[in-house]
């Protein structure tokens, strides 16, 4: 039974960037309610109620994955432990944006499924690209022209689909008898460690714990027997899955994670309840931070057009009256304006000048590579503002 636990108020689409911010452009822009609930059975901690993945992963689709180097790194890095570890014939990946992971792999070993088409456009030349969502449809079409995958791979996309079962059944259907799924997706542990509540936007129809894809592979006849905590977005889990009679053996770690889990109280409703309160009261705290600044005629931009500012900024209401523009590095982002607070968007290069006091970290997860980037900022007097785990300001 689901559980509404968190209101996040009125959301735009999270990666809806506005070329305009005429009235007509304002007044075709699509909101929801952003509410968030836990399943009482299965322990997963979802979006209560899904937008329309139609509206969400178009040709205007803003996010290019290579375009941060701490993911082109962290790819590359998996991709080689997957080739050494699996040796696969077969590689597909669900979710492939601009092919930063799947490029590393021989392209005659290549199926890459990507819905959004001026993504999948980028790669449809280089290696076999899919323009499709994925479903057990997409995969009997794909897997009755080729061998089964030995490794299918999906990154930030499976908590994307609001289907789980069809997900994973069509992905049991595609996989070799020895097969393995590796998935990477942010963790509901983490975001409970660090209060970072805009891990939910529309997108992230789910946020998985370990014992909640324990519980809902079974469920396609799948297992889990992996699992990894990475650094990545935030706090992410990787989660490598099996069929029922694989020879894969559950680890120890595996079972440590899912003990651990159980002892942090995921799957239980009163924990959430409680992380509720701790972000209302993270919401007041920031908003504070925010006055006194103005208040002192303080110069504040944000760093990042990222989809989890876009929660911060419409759940607290902060907009264009707080922050003069946001600096973004993503070249289809800039000259654009941010989704329902409509801040306009220009590159770090114009925006991060000597004019500017404080900077908010809406990329708080690049948080190290942004200091390091930013030495000359910092060392004449900027400083950043975050929310993570509780809104302070911060100058190292």
């Amino acid at each position: 039974m689901n559980k509404k636990f968190l209101n996040l108020g009125m959301q735009p689409l999270a990666n809806s960037f506005l070329k305009s911010n005429s009235k007509k452009s304002l007044a075709k822009e699509f909101s929801y309610n952003l509410e968030v609930s836990f399943n009482t059975d299965s322990y997963l901690v979802s979006v209560t109620n899904p937008v329309n993945p139609k509206l969400q992963y178009t040709d205007k689709y803003a996010h290019r994955a290579s375009e941060s180097k701490t993911m082109r790194e962290s790819f590359k890095k998996i991709a080689n432990k997957l080739k050494k570890k699996y040796s696969p014939n077969i590689v597909m990946e669900i979710g492939s944006n601009d092919g930063v992971f799947i490029r590393n792999f021989p392209k005659n070993k290549i199926l890459a499924v990507e819905p959004c088409k001026n993504l999948a456009n980028l790669t449809k030349n280089k290696y076999k690209t899919f323009p499709n969502f994925w479903n057990k449809k997409l995969a009997n079409h794909i897997f009755s022209k080729s061998k089964k995958a030995d490794v299918i791979f999906s990154a930030n996309t499976i908590s994307h689909i609001p289907d789980l079962k069809e997900t994973f059944d069509a992905i049991e259907y595609s996989l070799s008898d020895n097969g393995v799924l590796v998935i990477e997706d942010p963790s509901i542990y983490a975001v409970i460690k660090n209060n970072s509540y805009d891990q939910f936007y529309d997108e992230h129809v789910y946020v998985f714990s370990a014992i909640a894809i324990d519980n809902i592979v079974k469920q396609s006849n799948l297992r889990l027997f992996n699992v990894e905590q990475l650094t990545t977005h935030g706090g992410s889990m990787r989660y490598y899955i099996c069929k029922d009679l694989a020879k894969h053996k559950i680890n120890k770690k595996t079972k440590l994670i899912l003990k651990k889990e159980k002892k942090a109280k995921l799957d239980q409703l009163f924990t959430y309840l409680e992380f509720s309160k701790r972000v209302k009261k993270s919401k007041q705290k920031l908003i504070q931070i925010f006055k006194k600044l103005k208040n002192k005629n303080k110069n504040i931009i944000s760093y990042g057009a990222t989809y989890k500012s876009s929660t911060i900024f419409n759940y607290c209401k902060i907009g264009k009256k707080f922050i003069n523009y946001v600096t973004d590095t993503t070249l289809n982002k800039q000259g654009k304006f941010t989704p329902g607070q409509h801040i306009p968007i220009i590159s770090p290069q114009k925006g991060m000048n000597e004019r500017v006091d404080y900077a908010f970290l809406g990329a708080w997860n690049f948080k190290k590579e942004i200091l390091k980037k930013e030495k000359k900022f910092i060392m004449r007097g900027g400083k950043f503002i975050t929310h993570v785990p509780s809104p302070k300001i911060i100058s190292k």
